[in-house]
């Protein structure tokens, strides 16, 4: 692969970006699916050519951090030699196409959107054009599923209605509100027209779908897209027609599949992170117990499905003594941490450092808050914004946000600066053991 890459602040597999503790590659897996091989490669890669610490991204795609000056060809080589890259250069930031964990396993899925993704992600490669798109630029399937993440900004949607009908979504449009319904079959042309519509009317500065709709009403959008098709967006249907609410919480533990005498069995990475024997574990466990796929998922953990039933219960103690989070009132799972100062020269504080402690209050005092706690205002590390923001505003010190309606970006100031055991203290106060999550 040949092709130059354009410049961007956001890694690739292609494009290897530096980081106080090395580089970081970042590698999109298509549905968020890494087979056994090729976690082993990546496993092996990390530990020869990085540091062997990895990331699960909130996107269901996988962070190799610490790669080692000289190393990111061998290392680029490796990953490509395993099948995880684009067909061209070109085609590597455009990849982004978000499904649920459990796509074709879901027993509340009301299509198998797995075909489809196939197809999108086929025209996301194969049409040049589309490849101007942002790194940043962001699709979402939705097909019903209850283990779903419906609170991730992306730039467009498409939900299934039933089998045979999809719903689609623009950025910042709600997922009990779509815009127009399509038949299934009409999907790709769809997005294909949709994109090439967003890139001629955009200007240099607008990368996302939410800049474009300030200077256009999506009315107005919709009516240039359907000049553009050969078959009509048909109205969208009423409210109760719609899939059901995001899981509240990231899932852990052994959930119902679809097909008889299966099962799927999901847990949470520490932090977002595993180190590269534990990928190896892994691989070694989806092959004994599963199908031989790792599903990641976007609250930064991982799924494994096509599990017999009989298995599942030692799977899962196998999955927790890897040091993985198998127990749903864990602390650690509701918590979310980018990288911090101990690796990003943005960060003013060690966020992960920090979680880890703020988590040992929570166990203490029994509450479950959702926290998001940032190093810098970016949010590198949460796409969505969660129930409660911690950012640093000092190396010792966070501002603490509440999200609201009412208030854009974290949402409301309810503390200007406090220590993490302040915090633990804050919330212990608000929510006593026992209460509902935050």
């Amino acid at each position: 692969m040949n092709a130059s890459l354009r410049p961007s602040a956001c890694p690739g597999l292609l494009r290897i970006v530096p980081a106080l503790d090395g580089g970081i590659c970042r590698v999109k897996l298509p549905g968020g699916v890494l087979r056994s091989a090729q976690a082993r490669a990546i496993a092996e890669a990390a530990r020869q050519h990085a540091s062997g610490v990895l990331e699960l991204t909130n996107r269901s795609n996988l962070q190799i951090r610490g790669v080692l000056p000289g190393q990111e060809a061998p290392l680029i080589d490796a990953l490509l030699g395993a099948g995880l890259g684009p067909r061209v250069a070109s085609a590597d930031d455009v990849r982004n196409l978000l499904l649920s964990p459990a796509a074709g396993l879901d027993p509340q899925a009301r299509m198998d959107v797995r075909p489809l993704a196939s197809q999108l992600l086929d025209l996301l490669q194969d049409t040049p054009a589309l490849h101007a798109l942002s790194p940043k630029f962001a699709l979402q399937l939705d097909g019903g599923e209850a283990l779903a993440m419906r609170e991730h900004p992306h730039d467009l949607w498409l939900a299934a209605e039933d089998d045979q009908h999809l719903l689609l979504g623009l950025s910042g449009c709600p997922v009990d509100t779509p815009l127009a319904r399509i038949e299934a079959t009409h999907a790709v042309e769809l997005v294909r027209q949709l994109l090439l519509l967003f890139l001629e009317l955009a200007t240099p500065e607008q990368t996302r779908m939410r800049q474009l709709l300030a200077d256009i009403t999506p009315t107005e959008l919709l009516q240039r897209l359907q000049a553009r098709l050969n078959f009509t967006l048909q109205p969208a249907p009423p409210a109760n027609g719609q899939p059901a609410d995001s899981t509240s919480r990231a899932p852990a533990g052994i959930y119902p599949q679809a097909q008889s005498d299966l099962c799927m069995v999901a847990a949470g990475a520490q932090l977002g992170r595993l180190h590269a024997e534990q990928l190896l574990a892994l691989a070694e466990l989806s092959e004994r117990h599963s199908d031989g796929e790792l599903r990641l998922t976007p609250w930064q953990g991982l799924l494994l499905g096509n599990v017999p039933e009989s298995a599942s219960a030692e799977l899962l103690a196998a999955l927790g003594e890897l040091g993985l989070l198998t127990h749903i009132d864990e602390p650690l799972l509701g918590l979310v941490a980018c990288t911090g100062s101990a690796a990003c020269a943005r960060g003013l504080a060690d966020s992960k450092h920090h979680a880890l402690h703020l988590a040992d209050l929570l166990r203490a005092s029994g509450t479950r808050p959702q926290v998001h706690i940032s190093a810098c205002p970016r949010s590198c590390a949460s796409a969505r914004v969660q129930p409660y923001t911690l950012l640093a505003s000092t190396p010792d010190h966070y501002q603490l946000y509440q999200r609201t309606p009412e208030v854009p970006g974290f949402g409301r100031l309810l503390a200007p600066a406090m220590t993490i055991d302040e915090a633990g203290a804050w919330f212990a106060r608000q929510h006593p053991a026992g209460t509902p999550d935050a």
